[in-house]
């Protein structure tokens, strides 16, 4: 079993993704953990970190690297309305 720990940038979020293909029981290990600025929230996890199993293959049949994959899966939750609602009241701020 070993453990691949790649770094991304994602709308100015330093994200930790660890991959572990084999973890056991016929499954992959993904996590991801939101550095900079610590415990982000993310479009996929209120507390910044997510721990996700996969059956094994997929992400290697997907011919994406676990960076990418992320990535994608960010993009796509980042169009839900609760995401969108979150950015647009960071860009604001709030005054009370």
């Amino acid at each position: 079993m070993t453990k691949m720990v790649h770094h991304l940038l994602w709308q100015g979020i330093k994200i930790e993704v660890s991959y572990t293909p084999d973890w056991g029981l016929d499954v992959s290990h993904l996590e991801v953990r939101s550095l900079s600025p610590a415990r982000a929230k993310l479009p996929i996890t209120e507390t910044g970190y997510r721990s996700h199993f996969i059956p094994n293959g997929t992400l290697e049949s997907s011919d994406l690297t676990a960076c990418e994959w992320v990535r994608a899966e960010l993009d796509r939750a980042a169009t839900q309305t609760a995401w969108l609602d979150h950015a647009a009241q960071s860009r604001q701020g709030e005054l009370f």
